[in-house]
């Protein structure tokens, strides 16, 4: 029996996660689950729709982005994952979409406004939108260079991935990452709502104000501060 059953089952449950949350259509998207004693994840493999998935089709890769066990071709994301992995601890579920609204702000490159105290549960921060890759990354190992474009501009930014779990990559899409593949999904799932959120409070009111420092602070804290009181 293989010692990656674990993060198979948690990988094949996360993404399947993705249709039922109305976060992908046909094959897009994929999400992995990391053993990080293992130095190793699970990711669904590529172009397989989601109803012939099972938890042994998961693709083992390691975080290099080398095939370690599996008979199909990994998602073609699997460099960007395996970047994030490398450079980034204590996150051990990746997700990649193509959801509508927050592809659109990607589509857009603009950052996701804190209009919101939904954004403020979550996030102190506007999400942020990386910039597009220059030609020469474009051109070279692109998906490599995805995870290194997010990296990067988290750098810039001075945000810590632990403290902000979401980025929309310039004129691609978003990825989120957590402490699980469960989280990584949730996060997901949250940016999309968010999203959408956002952009009808811009047809509404284009002048429409950010959220102010004391709400944000407010509901940020009340679920994630020291003195958090949310939930039982």
């Amino acid at each position: 029996m293989s010692s990656y059953k674990n993060i198979r089952e948690m990988a094949y449950e996360a993404n399947m996660e993705l249709p039922r949350l109305n976060l992908v259509l046909f094959t897009f998207g994929n999400v992995s689950a990391a053993d990080r004693d293992e130095g190793v994840f699970a990711i669904k493999p590529s172009g397989v729709p989601y109803k012939d998935l099972s938890p042994d089709k998961m693709v083992i890769v390691d975080f290099d982005g080398n095939t370690i066990e599996g008979s199909l071709r990994p998602s073609s994301d699997t460099q960007t994952h395996a970047v994030l992995y490398k450079h980034w601890d204590g996150i051990n579920g990746i997700v990649h979409t193509h959801s509508t609204y927050a592809t659109s702000w990607a589509q857009a490159q603009m950052d996701v406004p804190i209009f919101g105290t939904t954004h403020a549960d979550h996030l102190t921060v506007d999400i942020p939108c990386a910039p597009p890759m220059n030609d020469e990354m474009i051109k070279g190992n692109y998906e490599y260079e995805t995870g290194f474009q997010i990296i990067n501009h988290f750098k810039e930014l001075g945000y810590s991935h632990h403290e902000v779990e979401m980025i929309l990559v310039g004129n691609h899409a978003p990825f989120t990452w957590g402490k699980t593949a469960e989280k990584a999904v949730y996060n997901s799932a949250v940016l999309e709502s968010v999203a959408q959120m956002a952009m009808l409070t811009n047809q509404i009111n284009p002048q429409s104000p950010k959220l102010k420092a004391a709400l944000i602070k407010k509901h940020f804290e009340r679920k994630h501060g020291p003195d958090s009181y949310y939930g039982q």
